[in-house]
Protein backbone atom coordinates (compact mmCIF):
# COMPACT_ATOMS: atom_id res chain seq x y z
CA UNK A 1 0.00 0.00 0.00
CA UNK A 2 1.22 3.47 -0.87
CA UNK A 3 1.09 5.79 2.13
CA UNK A 4 0.63 9.52 1.70
CA UNK A 5 0.93 12.46 4.08
CA UNK A 6 -2.41 14.23 4.32
CA UNK A 7 -2.25 18.01 4.00
CA UNK A 8 -4.07 20.10 6.58
CA UNK A 9 -4.41 19.89 10.35
CA UNK A 10 -1.84 17.59 11.96
CA UNK A 11 -3.63 14.62 13.49
CA UNK A 12 -7.01 16.08 12.53
CA UNK A 13 -7.83 13.93 9.52
CA UNK A 14 -8.25 10.22 8.90
CA UNK A 15 -5.10 8.39 7.74
CA UNK A 16 -6.34 7.81 4.18
CA UNK A 17 -4.23 6.67 1.23
CA UNK A 18 -6.35 6.99 -1.92
CA UNK A 19 -9.80 6.62 -3.47
CA UNK A 20 -10.53 2.90 -3.87
CA UNK A 21 -13.92 2.61 -5.55
CA UNK A 22 -17.42 4.00 -5.90
CA UNK A 23 -20.58 1.87 -5.67
CA UNK A 24 -23.59 2.31 -7.93
CA UNK A 25 -26.98 0.65 -7.44
CA UNK A 26 -28.31 -0.53 -10.81
CA UNK A 27 -31.59 -1.61 -12.33
CA UNK A 28 -29.65 -4.14 -14.37
CA UNK A 29 -26.07 -5.12 -13.58
CA UNK A 30 -25.71 -6.60 -17.08
CA UNK A 31 -26.74 -3.35 -18.80
CA UNK A 32 -24.53 -1.21 -16.56
CA UNK A 33 -21.64 -3.62 -17.05
CA UNK A 34 -21.86 -3.14 -20.82
CA UNK A 35 -21.91 0.65 -20.39
CA UNK A 36 -18.89 0.87 -18.10
CA UNK A 37 -16.86 -1.52 -20.24
CA UNK A 38 -17.91 -0.51 -23.78
CA UNK A 39 -18.26 3.25 -23.20
CA UNK A 40 -15.85 4.11 -20.37
CA UNK A 41 -13.29 1.35 -20.83
CA UNK A 42 -13.47 -0.30 -17.41
CA UNK A 43 -12.31 -3.90 -17.07
CA UNK A 44 -14.33 -6.53 -15.12
CA UNK A 45 -12.35 -8.00 -12.23
CA UNK A 46 -12.93 -10.89 -9.82
CA UNK A 47 -15.55 -10.26 -7.16
CA UNK A 48 -15.58 -12.09 -3.79
CA UNK A 49 -17.69 -15.21 -4.09
CA UNK A 50 -18.96 -14.87 -0.52
CA UNK A 51 -21.36 -12.07 -1.51
CA UNK A 52 -24.98 -13.25 -1.41
CA UNK A 53 -26.27 -10.55 -3.78
CA UNK A 54 -25.77 -9.84 -7.48
CA UNK A 55 -23.20 -7.34 -8.64
CA UNK A 56 -20.00 -6.79 -10.59
CA UNK A 57 -16.61 -5.20 -9.97
CA UNK A 58 -14.69 -3.22 -12.55
CA UNK A 59 -11.37 -1.38 -12.51
CA UNK A 60 -9.41 1.15 -14.56
CA UNK A 61 -7.77 4.58 -14.28
CA UNK A 62 -6.70 3.82 -10.73
CA UNK A 63 -10.22 3.40 -9.28
CA UNK A 64 -12.86 0.69 -9.01
CA UNK A 65 -16.54 0.72 -9.92
CA UNK A 66 -18.74 -1.65 -7.89
CA UNK A 67 -22.12 -2.32 -9.46
CA UNK A 68 -24.89 -3.48 -7.12
CA UNK A 69 -28.13 -5.04 -8.36
CA UNK A 70 -31.11 -3.17 -6.90
CA UNK A 71 -33.52 -5.31 -4.91
CA UNK A 72 -36.37 -3.16 -6.24
CA UNK A 73 -35.39 -1.82 -9.68
CA UNK A 74 -38.77 -0.20 -10.22
CA UNK A 75 -38.24 2.08 -7.22
CA UNK A 76 -35.12 3.73 -8.66
CA UNK A 77 -35.83 7.27 -9.90
CA UNK A 78 -35.56 7.93 -13.62
CA UNK A 79 -33.44 10.90 -14.62
CA UNK A 80 -33.85 12.25 -18.14
CA UNK A 81 -32.59 15.83 -17.80
CA UNK A 82 -28.80 16.11 -17.82
CA UNK A 83 -28.03 18.49 -14.97
CA UNK A 84 -24.29 19.29 -14.54
CA UNK A 85 -24.99 20.21 -10.90
CA UNK A 86 -26.16 16.69 -10.09
CA UNK A 87 -23.99 14.17 -8.23
CA UNK A 88 -21.39 12.78 -10.61
CA UNK A 89 -18.00 11.18 -11.11
CA UNK A 90 -15.50 12.94 -13.37
CA UNK A 91 -12.82 11.52 -15.66
CA UNK A 92 -9.89 13.45 -17.05
CA UNK A 93 -9.14 13.08 -20.77
CA UNK A 94 -6.65 14.42 -23.30
CA UNK A 95 -9.00 15.08 -26.23
CA UNK A 96 -12.45 16.48 -25.59
CA UNK A 97 -13.13 16.53 -29.33
CA UNK A 98 -12.47 12.77 -29.58
CA UNK A 99 -14.78 12.08 -26.63
CA UNK A 100 -17.58 14.21 -28.08
CA UNK A 101 -17.19 12.56 -31.49
CA UNK A 102 -17.40 9.09 -29.95
CA UNK A 103 -20.49 9.96 -27.89
CA UNK A 104 -22.21 11.15 -31.09
CA UNK A 105 -21.26 7.90 -32.83
CA UNK A 106 -22.74 5.87 -29.96
CA UNK A 107 -25.89 8.01 -29.83
CA UNK A 108 -25.43 8.97 -26.17
CA UNK A 109 -27.09 12.31 -25.24
CA UNK A 110 -24.79 14.81 -23.56
CA UNK A 111 -24.41 18.48 -22.67
CA UNK A 112 -21.29 20.63 -22.95
CA UNK A 113 -20.11 23.29 -20.51
CA UNK A 114 -17.03 25.50 -20.26
CA UNK A 115 -15.59 27.04 -17.09
CA UNK A 116 -13.11 29.94 -17.21
CA UNK A 117 -10.78 30.67 -14.32
CA UNK A 118 -7.89 33.11 -14.50
CA UNK A 119 -7.69 32.89 -18.26
CA UNK A 120 -7.73 29.07 -18.21
CA UNK A 121 -10.62 27.26 -19.88
CA UNK A 122 -11.92 23.93 -18.60
CA UNK A 123 -14.18 21.99 -20.98
CA UNK A 124 -16.78 19.60 -19.58
CA UNK A 125 -19.06 16.97 -21.11
CA UNK A 126 -21.89 15.47 -19.05
CA UNK A 127 -23.99 12.38 -19.78
CA UNK A 128 -25.83 9.62 -17.93
CA UNK A 129 -25.14 5.96 -17.32
CA UNK A 130 -28.10 3.56 -17.84
CA UNK A 131 -29.50 4.43 -14.39
CA UNK A 132 -29.18 8.19 -14.71
CA UNK A 133 -25.96 8.50 -12.70
CA UNK A 134 -24.00 11.48 -14.03
CA UNK A 135 -20.68 11.01 -15.80
CA UNK A 136 -18.40 13.97 -16.54
CA UNK A 137 -15.47 14.00 -18.95
CA UNK A 138 -13.21 17.04 -18.65
CA UNK A 139 -9.77 18.55 -19.04
CA UNK A 140 -9.91 19.84 -15.45
CA UNK A 141 -6.19 19.22 -15.01
CA UNK A 142 -5.66 22.44 -16.97
CA UNK A 143 -6.20 24.16 -13.61
CA UNK A 144 -3.36 24.15 -11.06
CA UNK A 145 -4.08 22.68 -7.63
CA UNK A 146 -3.89 25.57 -5.18
CA UNK A 147 -4.70 24.91 -1.49
CA UNK A 148 -6.83 27.63 0.15
CA UNK A 149 -5.91 26.77 3.76
CA UNK A 150 -2.79 26.25 5.83
CA UNK A 151 0.35 27.66 4.28
CA UNK A 152 -1.38 28.41 0.96
CA UNK A 153 1.42 26.67 -0.90
CA UNK A 154 0.63 26.68 -4.64
CA UNK A 155 0.88 23.23 -6.18
CA UNK A 156 1.80 23.64 -9.82
CA UNK A 157 1.33 21.12 -12.59
CA UNK A 158 -1.55 19.15 -13.97
CA UNK A 159 -0.74 15.67 -12.70
CA UNK A 160 -2.33 15.08 -9.31
CA UNK A 161 0.33 12.53 -8.47
CA UNK A 162 3.06 15.10 -8.98
CA UNK A 163 1.08 17.66 -7.01
CA UNK A 164 0.80 15.29 -4.05
CA UNK A 165 4.55 14.69 -4.20
CA UNK A 166 5.23 18.44 -4.04
CA UNK A 167 3.02 18.81 -0.96
CA UNK A 168 4.71 15.83 0.70
CA UNK A 169 8.18 17.19 -0.05
CA UNK A 170 7.35 20.60 1.42
CA UNK A 171 5.94 18.98 4.58
CA UNK A 172 9.10 16.89 4.95
CA UNK A 173 11.25 19.99 4.59
CA UNK A 174 9.28 21.76 7.31
CA UNK A 175 9.48 18.82 9.74
CA UNK A 176 13.11 17.86 9.16
CA UNK A 177 16.37 19.76 9.50
CA UNK A 178 17.79 17.67 6.64
CA UNK A 179 16.80 19.22 3.32
CA UNK A 180 14.97 16.97 0.91
CA UNK A 181 16.72 16.72 -2.48
CA UNK A 182 14.98 18.70 -5.17
CA UNK A 183 14.80 15.58 -7.30
CA UNK A 184 12.60 13.76 -4.75
CA UNK A 185 9.25 14.23 -6.55
CA UNK A 186 10.68 13.26 -9.94
CA UNK A 187 9.44 9.67 -9.60
CA UNK A 188 5.92 10.95 -9.09
CA UNK A 189 5.78 12.85 -12.35
CA UNK A 190 3.03 11.93 -14.76
CA UNK A 191 4.30 8.84 -16.54
CA UNK A 192 1.67 7.25 -18.80
CA UNK A 193 1.16 3.53 -18.36
CA UNK A 194 -0.70 1.02 -20.46
CA UNK A 195 -3.35 0.65 -17.75
CA UNK A 196 -4.08 4.37 -17.90
CA UNK A 197 -4.70 4.54 -21.64
CA UNK A 198 -8.22 5.38 -22.73
CA UNK A 199 -8.63 4.47 -26.37
CA UNK A 200 -11.29 6.45 -28.22
CA UNK A 201 -11.56 5.67 -31.91
CA UNK A 202 -8.02 5.77 -33.29
CA UNK A 203 -6.56 7.98 -30.56
CA UNK A 204 -5.02 6.94 -27.23
CA UNK A 205 -5.64 9.34 -24.35
CA UNK A 206 -3.52 9.12 -21.21
CA UNK A 207 -4.67 10.23 -17.79
CA UNK A 208 -2.85 10.10 -14.46
CA UNK A 209 -3.84 7.18 -12.23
Amino acid sequence: MVHTVAAGRAGGVLPLASLNHISIVCRSVEESLRFYTDVLGFVPIRRPGSFDFDGAWLFNYGIGIHLLQSEDPGSLPEKREINPKDNHISFQCESMAAVERRLKEMGIPYVVRCVEEGGINVDQIFFHDPDGFMIEICNCDNLPVVPIAGDRVPVLGACKRAAAAVVKQQQQQQSSAVPVPSSAPAAAQCVPSAAAAIRVGEEAHISCA
